[in-house]
This record gives structure tokens, sequence and C-alpha cells, in this order.
């Protein structure tokens, strides 16, 4: 970056890969996204003896409520196989049942039990150990930038997705 060009502004359009470093960040945030599921896995998903995908889809739940097997898939950004099955996993422990939408028939949402509420719980301690591991390191002030570009990029996916042709295949889970 040269001198002249102040450190938080964007490059000038058509920069060389090289020189605004997007390829580089899009390649470690590829490496960030791949590597973080193991430690969530031994930290969390063995010692309550789940799938990572089904820590996933009660976690959403407990989030956001009742949901369709399609609203997992757009939430926890898994296919709508690994969200059925991860569905039929969580139903199997008892942690989720099927909810009537009385708002819309067609529509199956399901939604924690009792027993998926105090699965959550339990795991919230082993969340928290994770996130100590991983990002305890980081003062407050990197914690509060780390959160805000995490959402930034996040707004930039969902603003990506929705610009592209919609796939109509019918591949939902449980809509």
């Amino acid at each position: 970056m040269s001198s002249s060009q102040p450190e938080d502004l964007a490059p000038e359009p058509g920069a060389a890969p090289s020189e605004d470093g997007l390829t580089e960040l899009l390649i470690g945030l590829l490496k960030l996204c791949s590597l973080i599921g193991d430690p969530m896995k031994v930290g969390v998903c063995d010692p309550v003896g789940a799938s990572t995908n089904e820590v996933k889809v009660v976690m959403a739940l407990a989030g956001e409520g009742p949901l369709a097997g399609h609203d997992l898939v757009h939430i926890t950004a898994m296919s709508a196989m690994n969200v059925s099955r991860a569905i039929a996993g969580a139903k199997a422990r008892g942690w989720v049942e099927d909810f009537n939408d009385p708002e819309n028939r067609r529509r199956r949402p399901v939604r924690l039990t009792s027993a998926g509420e105090g699965a959550y719980r339990q795991m919230q301690p082993m969340l928290h150990d994770v996130a100590q591991s991983l990002l305890g390191k980081l003062t407050v002030r990197q914690r509060r930038e780390m959160g805000h570009l995490t959402d930034l990029v996040l707004r930039r996916i969902a603003e990506w997705n929705a610009a592209q042709p919609q796939d109509h295949s019918g591949d939902q889970a449980g809509s």
C-alpha cells in the first residue's frame, strides 16, 4: 500500500489481488471456517454425544424459536439433507419435536423440547470454554472489532446470496 493512501481507506478499484489483500483475506477466512469446527466438535459436540450438525440445529432453535427445515438450511448453511438428518438425530435424543404453526398449516417447523433446552444449557459452559480458548487473548477492542467485522461480512454474504439466481430444485428440508 502506498504511503499516500491512509490505511483505513479501500484500495483503488481494479487493484491487483496481491495489492489489496482481499484474496488472501478470503483464503484466511475459508481456513478459519474449516478449522473452527474441530474445537467445537471436541469441546462441545463430543461431550454431549451429538453431531456437529445436531448441535447447530439446537443452537439455531434456541436462538430463533421454532423453525422449518428450510429456515434451518438458511441459518446453519447446511444442506437440506444434513438438516433433515440433524433434526432426526435431535428428535431421537428427545431434544426436538414437531410444532404446528397455527398461522401456516403447510409449514412444518420443529422446536426444542424441555430436554433440548436442558441440553442447550448444558452446552453453554462448554461453548464458553471453546470461546475462551480461541478468543480469550483478544483485547476488548479486538473482540468488539471482530464482532463488528463478522456482522459486516455476514450482511455482505446475505446480500450476495440475495443477488444470486434462485435454485428452485425443491431441495428443501421440511418446508
